[in-house]
This record gives structure tokens, C-alpha cells and sequence, in this order.
């Protein structure tokens, strides 16, 4: 493979491996063993709204980036739509991302109290409050290059959560013996199921990028199956370890399940945790650049007072929803139900049809890009009624 085809490959697995790789032993738990199959199902598929997206890329020479093949096949109304979705997904990942930590900080340290004056703050709110000190000023930066190249260790740390995480099974103790590991097939999971599995392979915005900056453009399927293939290796190993070792009792970041005193579930928990710290500005910047493009004309000298206004601003309200939803799984459930299944799967096939029209397709796309719409739509229908229910019961 030529070394700038290895370099996209790198980016494209980085792109795919994120926070999701801890969900997928409840996702499995949710689903059943069966369910193993709609994770490969829903990789495919996600791969193959990849390919679409870079054929419809290949329309025009201007289309760079998504939102620019969202206008090419539907206007102004399409660039809006995707970037809607785009920003609304990257806010909840963001919010997700402080829930995690909230979550693993606990563990490692429960009991933890800070009172000012009257205001006490306790376990996960208290270290949802740290955590987003810490990253509110990694949001000001201009250039966060420093930030992306640790972020791009996030192929490294997902393998290593995965052997930490085998190490407490086969040699710290926990063992393989799960309790409900016989269960082929839960109906009633499968949207909580498909909703975080969708929730992995969020990386369809990124793959623009990736396919303009690859000199051998011919290479880029045969690298997105690399990268998909990799990736869908990793999950499945990590649900299959998680689900084995705790069962039904699997919690919705399988760390949270790890024994604290073991040094595999430390070294887990706190690669774990690096991750969301140095993507959070990754993350949130984009939101930012958007709302800061937009009150640009009405900032004039006091610009950069404007960014770190806007930026924490920002912050101040992922805290808010991180303390209000604390609740992991269902969030992350809701957003691959919600967001991703449109951004992955929905609106490749939407765009890809307008531009080139159903009759150019021969029979084989058009049997696979109906398959991808016609599970896209339960997805979305099923998996987001089922995450929105849980969530309102957990608040109820």
C-alpha cells in the first residue's frame, strides 16, 4: 500500500474509532448474540454510503466537502439539512463525552466531594464540572494541531482498552462467565442495539476530506474496506470479551464494570479517559466556526473576544445537558438512532439518487441503496422512540 494510501487508512481508522468501542458489550446485551450480525450488516452498509459519497463527490470538481454534495443535489435546503445534522451530532458526542468521563472519574475515585460556600458538588456532576474546566480553555485555541495529532492515538488506545480489558478476563480473575450469555436474540433490544452500533461508524463527514486528500483517489474504496473491516474486528471483539465476562450485568461503559484495584482496568479506564479530553475541542469547534460565521459582520474589533464567548458558551451548555441526560448508553443510542443513521445512511442515498437518478442504477445498487433506506427508516423510527422513552423513564 503506498505510504499516503497508509496515511488516509490511519485517518480513516481513527475516524471510526471512538467512544462507541465501550458500548458495544451493552449493545450486545440488548440485542442478543444475533445481533452480531446486524453489526456487520450495519459496517456494510456504512461502507457502502461511503463509496456513494465519494461518486457524488465525483460530480463536480468544487464539491469538497458534505455539505456541499447535501447543496449540489438539493440546494441550499440540502447544505442546511446536513449541517444541521452534522452540528446537532457533534453537540451530543461532545455531551457524551463529559457523561463518560463524569462516569470513570467516579470509579477511580468514589466519594469525591467539593463544597464552595452553600454549593456542594459530588461523584459524576462534580467530575463532569472538572473535566469541562479542563477542556473550556482547549476550546479557545486557533490552531488545534497539537490536540488532533494526540486525538489520532485513538486507534492505539481502542486496542488497548481491548487487551486491557481481555487481560482482566483471562488473567486478573474476572473470568468468561457472564451470567444470560445464552440468549440468541432480544427483540425488544434491537433498536437500543442497532442505535449504538449505527453510533460506531460515525465517521461519513470526515470521508470527504479523506478522499480529497488522497493522491490515488481509485485506492479509496479498497482502503474504506480496510478501514471498516479493522474497525468492525475491534467492536465485535470488545462486545463479544465484554458480554462473556459480565452478561446481562454489563453496564453501559463496559469500564465501569472492570475491578478499580486491577492495574488492566486502570490502565483501561485511563485510556479511556484521554481520548474525549483532547477530541472535546475536536468536537465542538465546528459548532463554533458555524455560530461565529454567522455573528462575524456584527463582531468587528472584539472578534476574538466574541470566539471565547461563543466557545464557552458552548461548554457551559454540554455541561448543562451532561448533568441534566447522565446517561450514557440511551444518549449515544439516540444520537446513532437520530442523527447518524441520517448522516450515514439516509442522506448518502438521498444525495447520490438526486444527482445521478434512479434510472442510472443498475439492479444491484438499487436493491442495496433500498435495503440501506428501508433499514435507515426503522432505525431511525424504532431506535429513536425506544432511546427517547428510556431516557424520559430514567428522568421520570
Amino acid at each position: 500500500m503506498p505510504v499516503g494510501t497508509a496515511r488516509t487508512c490511519m485517518n480513516g481508522l481513527n475516524a471510526l474509532s471512538g467512544v462507541g468501542l465501550l458500548t458495544v458489550p451493552y449493545a450486545l446485551s440488548e440485542g442478543g448474540w444475533v445481533s452480531l450480525a446486524l453489526l456487520a450488516a450495519v459496517a456494510a452498509a456504512c461502507w457502502y454510503t461511503g463509496i456513494l459519497l465519494c461518486r457524488c463527490m465525483d460530480a463536480d470538481d468544487a464539491i469538497r466537502t458534505y455539505p456541499d454534495i447535501g447543496e449540489h443535489a438539493f440546494g441550499r435546503t440540502g447544505r442546511l439539512l446536513v449541517s444541521a445534522f452534522t452540528y446537532v451530532e457533534l453537540y451530543l458526542v461532545a455531551t457524551g463525552f463529559l457523561i463518560l468521563e463524569g462516569d470513570n472519574l467516579d470509579k477511580l475515585f468514589p466519594g469525591a466531594r467539593v463544597t464552595l460556600g452553600t454549593v456542594s458538588l459530588a461523584g459524576k456532576r462534580l467530575f463532569v464540572v472538572l473535566v469541562a474546566l479542563v477542556v473550556a480553555p482547549t476550546t479557545w485555541l486557533r490552531s488545534l494541531g497539537v490536540l488532533a495529532y494526540v486525538s489520532a492515538t485513538g486507534v492505539f488506545a481502542s486496542v488497548v482498552i481491548v487487551l486491557s480489558v481481555l487481560w482482566a478476563a483471562a488473567v486478573d480473575g474476572v473470568g468468561f462467565s457472564g451470567r444470560g450469555t445464552t440468549t440468541p436474540l432480544r427483540i425488544a433490544g434491537l433498536p437500543t442495539a442497532l442505535g449504538l452500533y449505527i453510533f460506531c461508524y460515525g465517521g461519513h463527514p470526515m470521508f470527504p476530506t479523506l478522499y480529497t486528500s488522497m493522491k490515488r483517489k481509485s485506492q479509496f474504496p479498497k482502503m474504506l474496506v480496510i478501514c471498516f473491516l479493522l474497525c468492525t474486528l475491534n467492536y465485535g471483539a470488545m462486545a463479544v470479551l465484554g458480554y462473556l465476562m459480565y452478561g446481562d450485568g454489563v453496564l453501559s461503559q463496559v469500564t465501569l464494570n472492570l475491578p478499580s484495584a486491577r492495574l488492566s482496568s486502570k490502565v483501561a479506564i485511563y485510556t479511556t479517559l484521554l481520548n474525549p479530553v483532547t477530541k472535546y475541542a475536536l468536537v465542538v469547534t465546528p459548532i463554533a466556526a458555524a455560530v461565529e460565521e454567522r455573528i462575524r459582520g456584527a463582531a468587528g474589533k472584539g472578534a476574538r473576544a466574541v470566539s471565547v464567548a461563543v466557545r464557552t458558551l458552548l461548554v457551559l451548555s454540554t455541561v448543562a445537558v451532561a448533568l441534566a441526560l447522565p446517561f450514557f448508553a440511551d444518549l449515544m443510542a439516540l444520537v446513532g438512532s437520530m442523527l447518524n443513521v441520517a448522516v450515514c445512511m439516509l442522506l448518502p442515498c438521498a444525495c447520490y439518487i438526486r444527482i445521478f437518478g434512479a434510472p442510472s442504477m443498475s439492479s444491484v445498487e438499487a436493491v442495496a441503496i433500498g435495503g440501506i433506506l428501508v433499514l435507515g427508516s426503522l432505525v431511525a423510527v424504532t431506535g429513536t422512540y425506544y432511546s427517547l422513552m428510556k431516557i424520559i423513564h430514567e428522568l421520570v
